[in-house]
């Protein structure tokens, strides 16, 4: 009698090739750094918003010190006012404070500010970003004398271009160099300069440690990132390889040294039936 498919017949079992295994991993580690680094790039990327950022709080605190000295010495106020397209105020200081203006000020008779007003357009305007700068003075100033500031401002790299990139800094930095155009024009003496001190009394600078970690900390991480991927990836590899060798050898375990595969139609002995001995003849039973 012929059987199509013997049902004692042992089937081979299926196994998943190990770089299947590792494929997925990569494909998943892949799938998160290129998604992360879209994040990143959204996070970092200019998102086309009209709102025009405020000098941080580091800026301001060191504009004002300087602008006092200059006011004390000088007898004028300094200060500087940025706003947006809607002329609504962004930051207004002097050398009386962060917030204090130098205009309508009790304190400030005379005085001379930096006002500068951003425009951002959004990502669909056919406009570019612009930036209007201009030095005013209280009236009681010989305004021929000051004509002219605002050009002068370029001579330390203060152009528009720059108050369109990062207006906060450069308003600041504008009002600090005001006393020193203002001393320029003759309107007022120019600042006292403190008397040096001699080299021999001057202490050493401390040793300065290396810029690398300090500059390259970015590159350093993303090399970082990738040799924890390598290694991980390589990890996966060798468990999957481990993992295949022992399916391969599961089998193979099974069967008994110097035994071949059981024979078609070969029933086991059961329990409580001992197999005859190799060699020998069993016995008969007398009736």
């Amino acid at each position: 009698m012929a059987a199509g498919k013997r049902s004692g017949q042992a089937r081979r079992p299926a196994t998943t090739p190990a770089h299947s295994g590792l494929t997925k991993v990569g494909l998943a580690l892949v799938t998160v750094l290129l998604v992360g680094g879209c994040v990143v790039g959204i996070v970092r990327r200019d998102d086309g918003s009209t709102l025009v950022p405020a000098p941080t709080a580091a800026e301001r605190d060191d504009t004002v010190p300087i602008l006092a000295r200059a006011a004390e010495q000088h007898g004028l106020c300094y200060g500087w006012r940025l706003s947006d397209s809607s002329t609504e105020v962004v930051s207004v200081g002097s050398n009386a404070g962060v917030g204090i203006g130098v205009e309508e000020n009790p304190q400030c008779p005379r005085w001379v500010q930096v006002e500068a007003r951003v425009t951002y357009t959004s990502a669909s305007s056919e406009l570019d970003d612009s930036a209007f700068v201009t030095v005013t003075t209280s009236p009681d100033l010989d305004r021929t004398r000051l004509v002219g500031l605002r050009t002068r401002l370029e001579r330390f790299g203060l152009t528009r271009e720059v108050f369109v990139d990062d207006p906060g800094w450069a308003v600041t930095r504008a009002a600090t160099v005001l006393p020193l155009l203002v001393a320029e024009a003759g309107v007022v003496e120019p600042l006292a300069t403190t008397a040096p001190v001699p080299a021999d009394q001057v202490p050493p600078l401390a040793a300065a440690g290396s810029d690398l970690w300090r500059d390259r900390w970015g590159q350093l991480l993303t090399v970082a990132g990738l040799l924890l991927v390598a290694v991980l990836l390589v990890v996966v590899g060798l468990v999957q390889r481990s993992r295949q060798r022992r399916a391969a050898a599961g089998p193979a375990d099974r069967t008994a040294p110097g035994q071949g595969p059981p024979a078609p139609g070969h029933r086991p002995p059961g329990p409580g039936r001992r197999p005859p001995a190799r060699g020998r003849v069993a016995p008969r039973r007398r009736r």
